[in-house]
């Protein structure tokens, strides 16, 4: 079936540049569909077709009917879904590296002496060369997902047609140079059946998760967002708030007359008051 060394190690890479959805979907690529399929696939297909008998001694007619059955071996189909649906992810690797590349030079520009001030500040990596998904990263994170979802779905649909997801251990065949319809038997169609469901569920379950981590990514974008407007917000406001609110010079004016009349009203009723208390005493005596 070919080494699957070389493509494993590119995959591993793009590990410490996903989500923890992301991650989650490379062990499943991994365990459930690289391995199975080097491990137990052969096994099972190995007899494929030396095991197709047709009740038939006419020449040519067998290996008609096998071509019609099977247009492309299930091994050959599953090695082109898993080259094809990890592809993305390789492109997505690939610009990751240039990005991690680019800041580090950036990087090393920003430790030289000399005149700093027109360079620009890493934003997508940290020292560590940790990525940030975000900004150009997160656009094409996002991109590398949707081509995913859409090959996934397109080679179960295209595994349905060819061959559907059950086994049947007899097919009748009429194709020529058959001299009529003869009834053709594959070896061990239970076996083959359960590995067929078991990789269409790993398959769905790599779907479903592609289409999670989409959502995960966008609500966490939307968060982002309004978390840095709810924060932009709280901070001009305190600003707003404490600032002092000066009085118009009309309404300067209108109050210290009114303070002057508050004043000068409770000293003519101090007096009047002084003035009626002398008199009082003087009649007295």
């Amino acid at each position: 079936m070919g080494d699957w060394g070389f493509l494993s190690s590119l995959l591993d890479k793009v590990q410490s540049h996903s989500t923890v959805i992301g991650k989650i979907w490379m062990s499943v690529l991994f365990l459930f569909r690289i391995m199975v399929l080097g491990a137990g696939a052969e096994n099972v297909w190995g007899d494929e077709q030396s095991g197709f008998t047709c009740n038939t001694q006419q020449p040519g007619c067998e290996n008609v009917c096998y071509d019609w059955t099977f247009p492309i071996s299930h091994i050959r189909f599953w090695v082109m879904q898993i080259i094809f649906v990890s592809t993305p992810t390789l492109v997505y690797l690939g610009h990751a590296m240039h990005v991690i590349h680019q800041e580090n030079k950036l990087r090393e520009q920003l430790a030289s002496p000399g005149d700093t001030r027109q360079l620009k500040v890493p934003k997508y990596t940290n020292e560590k060369g940790k990525v940030k998904i975000k900004g150009n990263l997160l656009g094409s994170y996002l991109t590398q997902l949707v081509f995913k979802i859409i090959i996934e779905s397109a080679f179960i649909v295209g595994q349905y047609y060819l061959y559907g997801f059950v086994m049947v251990p007899m097919f009748p065949c009429s194709r020529k140079p058959c001299p009529f319809t003869v009834e053709c038997y594959m070896s061990r169609p239970t076996e083959k059946t359960i590995f067929i469901i078991f990789m269409l569920v790993v398959a769905c379950v790599s779907l479903f998760l592609n289409v999670i981590e989409v959502f995960y990514l966008i609500c966490s974008r939307v968060r982002s967002r309004s978390r840095q407007r709810n924060h932009k917000f709280i901070t001009k406001d305190p600003s707003i708030m404490s600032a002092p609110i000066w009085p118009s010079a009309e309404e300067t004016l209108r109050q210290n007359k009114m303070n002057m009349e508050f004043e000068s009203g409770q000293s003519v009723g101090g007096s009047l008051d002084g003035a009626n208390e002398e008199k009082r005493h003087l009649s007295g005596h």
